[in-house]
């Protein structure tokens, strides 16, 4: 491991923050060194990022200090932080789609020429920070031409390319496969070396010990301690993050479900969408969780919204319960019973600035139509029965959603959809940059919805989180369907050997 420096480059003493008389951080301590990969683990709500916004000059401290390379330092800005060499690449990707590669890296920083963008110059500073990606990309190409996985390491280029001596990585690999986290995992290793400090926010356990130097527990707002990574057992980690002595992760019995065309409850036949999907063939039963497994561009999130009706299909049928599900048609599908919810929970699942309430009625209001609002009391009941049914903490039903942890605005999504009563619900990375334990919670809910006859699509990046949920597991590859397994039949290294490689034939 690299040694590490005498002198922390960043440290916060004292810090607390109240958001709505409530404390998001009470009196914490945190400090990186150069040259060290620092992790900051905790439960949603715990504080990350309210800790991190405090040090990237997001919001202000009520108390405390941060001392940035010895010196007293208080960022107005992002943007004063970022000047000062602290620079951070979010979960939830802010970059400008509409602009290509080159412009969206060297956004602020053009270099000019006469007074106007040297393009050329542009561009070939843009290819020598992706080159230190591996990335070998056109930057004249438009962001948007790219998947999210691209588009996060465009992100990452964008913030090494001017001087670094901070760099903050919130949940920088939940859009990436295998091959794309080890190549960033050098890329961080190569920063390291040249000093630079690195906060890696994941819940992925495995890639905190893979990478990380050392770890910072929050719990409720408050510092449970700092440790060296590799001296910290995992188990006693998450026993630290969730403050109990047990971890009582044991998941509920899955149902097991005989499916045959009789008794599937949804059905596709030869469902086509030129060229990503080809001909998919799958049922569902009543009362089944139906896991999806593949990798990155296996065609996960493509199949799942030809079957929510989102997207048109250019050949096939989809029926749900012998009704015909409308393609394109997202309306007409959430009347039959059909509910999606997006992997992408900021731009197509919660609207941050509506209250947890209206978050939760508004689906159910859109259903009934302008002339038959829901009243009030009726709204706040609603809300009120689902923030209790779901355990969402939140200190109003009338708070912003957006003030809420990550955990729990994807509760809210799920109370949103639930409160439609679908008879299908179609879950798309539901515990994507959520916390273990409210992973586990939103894990148990699927299995009780399912105990209680709800049929359940569940797609996952993590295989392992695959296979504990569901009862069978669709295996897929390049917009394919290669097979569909019982998941007691299948193991990680088995799974991953079938959708990761192509078959002999």
């Amino acid at each position: 491991m690299t040694s590490i420096a005498a002198t922390p480059v960043i440290e916060v003493t004292s810090a607390s923050v109240r958001f709505h008389h409530e404390p998001a951080l009470d009196d914490v301590d945190f400090r990186m060194f150069p040259g060290e990969v620092h992790s900051l683990m905790g439960e949603n709500g715990a504080g990350k990022s309210t800790l991190i916004k405090g040090i990237t000059g997001a919001i202000r401290l009520d108390a405390g200090t941060v001392r940035l390379g010895g010196e007293v330092v208080t960022f107005a800005t992002p943007a004063d932080a970022q000047r000062a060499g602290i620079r951070t690449v979010y979960q939830e990707i802010d970059l400008l789609p509409n602009l290509s590669v080159a412009e969206n890296i060297m956004l602020g920083r053009e270099p000019r020429r006469r007074g106007v963008i040297d393009w050329a110059a542009m561009r070939e500073s843009a290819r020598t920070v992706l080159a230190e990606l591996g990335l070998d990309i056109d930057p004249r190409t438009m962001l948007s031409s790219h998947s999210l996985a691209v588009q996060q390491l465009v992100a990452i280029a964008r913030a090494i390319s001017s001087d670094v001596r901070v760099l903050v990585l919130d949940e920088p690999t939940s859009s990436l496969d295998l091959d794309e986290v080890a190549e960033l995992f050098r890329v961080i290793r190569e920063l390291k070396e040249r000093g630079v400090a690195i906060l890696f926010v994941s819940h992925f356990l495995d890639q905190v010990y893979e990478i990380c130097d050392r770890v910072t527990v929050l719990r409720n707002g408050r510092l449970v301690g700092e440790y060296m990574t590799q001296e910290l057992l995992r188990i006693d980690l998450v026993q630290k993050m969730l403050g109990r002595s047990s971890l009582e992760l044991e998941m509920p019995a899955r149902s097991e479900s005989d499916v045959s065309s009789a008794d599937a409850i949804l059905e596709a036949r030869a469902v086509t969408m030129s060229p990503r999907v080809a001909e998919v063939d799958l049922s569902l039963a009543e009362g089944e969780v139906l896991g999806f497994a593949g990798l990155l561009g296996s065609g996960r999130t493509e199949i799942a919204r030809l079957l929510a009706g989102i997207d048109h299909a250019d050949a096939g049928s989809i029926t749900l319960d012998g009704q015909r599900v409308p393609s394109g048609n997202i309306k007409k599908s959430i009347a039959l019973g059909l509910s999606y919810a997006s992997e992408n929970r900021k731009a197509e699942g919660i609207f941050d600035q509506l209250t947890v309430r209206e978050n939760i009625t508004l689906a159910l209001q859109a259903q009934l139509g302008i002339f038959h609002r829901l009243r009030p009391d009726r709204q706040r009941e609603l809300a009120a029965s689902w923030i209790e049914a779901l355990g969402i903490r939140t200190a109003s039903a009338e708070l912003p959603a957006g003030a809420l942890s990550g955990g729990n605005q994807q509760k809210v999504l799920l109370a949103r959809l639930l409160a439609l009563a679908p008879r299908v619900l179609i879950l798309d990375e539901p515990t994507r940059g959520i916390d273990i334990g409210a992973k586990v919670e939103v894990q148990r809910l699927v299995g009780e919805l399912a105990e209680n006859g709800m049929s359940v699509i569940f797609i996952s990046a993590e295989l392992e989180e695959v296979l504990r949920v569901s009862s069978r597991v669709v295996l897929l590859r390049d917009g394919r369907i290669i097979d569909t397994i019982d998941s007691d039949a299948l193991t990680m290294d088995s799974l991953l050997a079938r959708i990761a490689q192509p078959d002999d034939d």
